[in-house]
């Protein structure tokens, strides 16, 4: 009787690598045939006597792996990988769509993409910290797109629409008054 076997299934997973080696952990992979996505971007960077285009990762620390279970191990034995990203103790996996989605922004080079950390969500005090409107405090209502955010404004008394960067606002934390 024949042995059928049955192809592992590979998935996408993220990996923390090494401060600033993302392009070493990924020549590193390649090498030992692990199929990787690292995102990067052309940036203009300014130097003290010079301009020079670089190509930097999109997400910094982080390099993406279509792996099945049996490169798992291998993936961890790299000289630039951390670890996986976990999500219930096991290693994330990110859905096809999503790989796909960046690879897509990514090829749209009339604009710069950015990622940030800070998560903003509807009801946030954020303060805004760039622009015209430096300084004013608010309450964030709703994010619409990429760039326009609505925002109620207590100095102004209503609530505007207004096309600001998120880049150029921040998340209001009122300093915890300490007890005399």
């Amino acid at each position: 009787m024949e042995k059928i076997v049955t192809p592992l299934p590979y998935h996408w997973h993220a990996v923390y690598v090494k401060s600033r080696s993302e392009k070493k952990a990924q020549a590193e992979m390649q090498f030992n045939e692990i199929e990787t996505f690292l995102p990067l971007q052309r940036r203009l960077r300014q130097w003290s006597d010079r301009k020079k285009w670089v190509e930097t990762p999109l997400i910094s620390g982080y390099l993406f792996v279509r792996i099945s279970r049996k490169e798992y191990d291998k993936v961890l034995q790299s000289n630039y990988a951390v670890s996986y990203v976990r999500f219930e103790g096991k290693a994330a996996i990110i859905p096809e769509r999503q790989i796909e989605y960046l690879k897509l922004m990514l090829k749209q080079n009339l604009f710069e993409v950015e990622v940030s950390q800070e998560r903003f969500e509807p009801g946030q005090q954020i303060e805004v910290h760039a622009g015209p409107l430096i300084g004013l405090r608010g309450t964030l209502v709703k994010i619409k797109g990429k760039s326009k955010v609505a925002v109620q404004l207590e100095q102004l008394g209503y609530s505007a629409l207004v096309e600001i960067h998120t880049d150029d606002i921040r998340i209001f934390h009122e300093p915890v008054q300490s007890e005399r």
